[in-house]
């Protein structure tokens, strides 16, 4: 096999990728283990589970960043609002949780 081999490169890339994901759900994981203190932190405190002004900051944020980066903004969006979700909802069972 050599460099011109299309099936040789396809198996690199891949390789590529399967590294990438799993570099991916380990940030996540991270991520959501910062976003649960969070919640556990906004919890004792009273404080809502939702942050409309950080969200739309981050929004913001991250959107540059992927355009910056050469990634759809659009997309970058998307994901974060995916995310974003996810952890309110977690916020608001862990306020649920705190409150019985």
């Amino acid at each position: 096999m050599t460099d011109d081999d299309p099936v040789a490169h396809l198996a690199r890339l891949r390789a590529s990728i399967d590294n990438l994901d799993a570099a991916l759900v380990h940030l996540l994981a991270e991520r959501f283990r910062c976003t649960q203190e969070v919640g556990e932190l906004k919890a004792r405190a009273g404080m809502p589970p939702a942050d409309p002004q950080r969200e739309a900051v981050q929004i913001a944020r991250l959107r540059e960043l992927a355009h910056s980066s050469g990634l759809d903004p659009q997309f970058a969006e998307k994901f974060l609002a995916l995310v974003i979700d996810e952890v309110i909802r977690n916020h608001q069972s862990i306020k649920r949780a705190a409150g019985s």
